[in-house]
């Protein structure tokens, strides 16, 4: 036996159907010519006798309303709970509660149990997006100037690109992101070479522009919440484009990470000349350290605990964090895999960079080769 086709009717159809019965059409005869189910037709006669609506909602009792609103207002109840929880653990931060749980709740009723209107909301929202990307932006003029340009000069960079900033905010943003100009004096104390426990040098020496493809490739990881667990991702940037070669996403900050992130990459690991990341575990170990070997990659660390040696990975990830990671949920591992999949591909060749003449990573390869040719 078939399974019978689900069909649909217009409130004027079973309007005409009741009132063939209702002049007298015998039932029967009803239900066979219009191919109608005998419950059917019984219901619409109901509820045309009922309420003279054929919607469900005019036809419950007083016992199934009543129902409804007790399951609507338990499920308002759970929301204002849970929102209000959220509130309190983070001191207050409306806004932060509000894009932590977009997938859960509507903007509006969280707008309205945390009493904030929904236009300061979109307001602070906006602000926020345009301080991420005058971030990116000061990020990438200070790299293109090779670590030298201070507050005066990127303020004039950045009038070119049509963001008239103070002083004082670039000045707040490159704290904030550990950029310090080679022309400014350190505020922090020197790196002596007794704190580097290691023997291996940083070969790369701050060296961040490459002439030639995967001569160096940089790496680094950073943390990412799945399903309300934190996840990693780990990714490889060839510095001569700034290309991500490869990369990796997995529960455990480990040597697999960085592993799964080597073997990843699609071009031919003995054309790297150099590998450099920062002194973590999960790089100086004996996994990687055999896999570099073995395609005869010479290694180079950064100075134990700082950051600028590694600035262009920390860059890259902070653009990652910007544009893939802040503000979005991922359910599952196998989710954030597919969805980095898409992202690298957008990063190099769609995104255009400041470092690059502002093509992407791919286009600037390409320039790169017709050049050569």
């Amino acid at each position: 036996m078939t399974k019978r086709d689900r069909r649909t009717f217009t409130d004027e159809f079973k309007q005409q159907i009741v009132q063939l019965y209702q002049n007298g059409k015998p039932r029967k005869d009803i239900i066979r010519e219009y191919d109608l189910t005998p419950s059917s037709l019984d219901k619409w006669v109901g509820q045309s006798q009922k309420s003279g609506s054929f919607k469900e909602k005019d036809n419950l009792t007083p016992e199934q309303k009543e129902l409804n609103e007790l399951r609507k207002r338990n499920k308002q109840l759970e929301m204002e709970n849970d929102i209000l929880k959220q509130a309190a653990l983070i001191l207050g931060r409306k806004l932060n509660v509000i894009k932590n749980n977009q997938h859960k709740y509507s903007i509006s009723a969280m707008c309205k149990v945390l009493q904030l209107s929904r236009s300061s909301y979109y307001y602070e929202e906006k602000e926020r997006h345009s301080e991420d990307d005058l971030t990116t932006s000061i990020i990438e003029i200070f790299q293109d100037s090779r670590q030298n340009y201070g507050m005066r000069k990127i303020k004039q960079e950045l009038k070119k690109l049509g963001k008239v900033v103070s002083r004082r905010r670039i000045g707040r943003i490159m704290k904030e992101q550990g950029l310090v100009s080679a022309y400014t004096v350190a505020q922090y104390k020197p790196h002596s070479s007794g704190t580097n426990e290691s023997e291996q040098k940083n070969e790369l020496d701050r060296e961040f522009t490459q002439p030639e493809e995967l001569s160096v490739v940089v790496s680094d990881l950073t943390y990412v919440r799945v399903n309300q667990k934190w996840h990693y991702i780990c990714v490889f940037v060839d510095l001569f484009n700034r290309e991500i070669i490869g990369f990796s996403t997995g529960p455990n900050k480990d040597a697999l990470l960085v592993y799964r992130a080597l073997a990843s990459v699609k071009s031919d690991l003995h054309k790297i000349q150099l590998f450099h990341t920062d002194r973590g575990s999960e790089f100086k170990n004996k996994l990687i350290d055999e896999a570099l070997s073995t395609f005869k990659i010479q290694r180079s660390l950064s100075m134990k605990g700082c950051p600028y040696d590694n600035a262009v990975a920390e860059a890259t990830f902070k653009i990652i964090k910007t544009e893939f990671i802040r503000g979005r949920h991922y359910e599952s591992l196998d989710y954030l895999t597919k969805e980095l999949h898409d992202y690298v591909h957008w990063f190099n060749h769609i995104r255009i960079h400041g470092t690059l003449g502002y093509l992407s990573p791919i286009e600037f390869k390409l320039a790169h080769h017709k050049k050569v040719v």
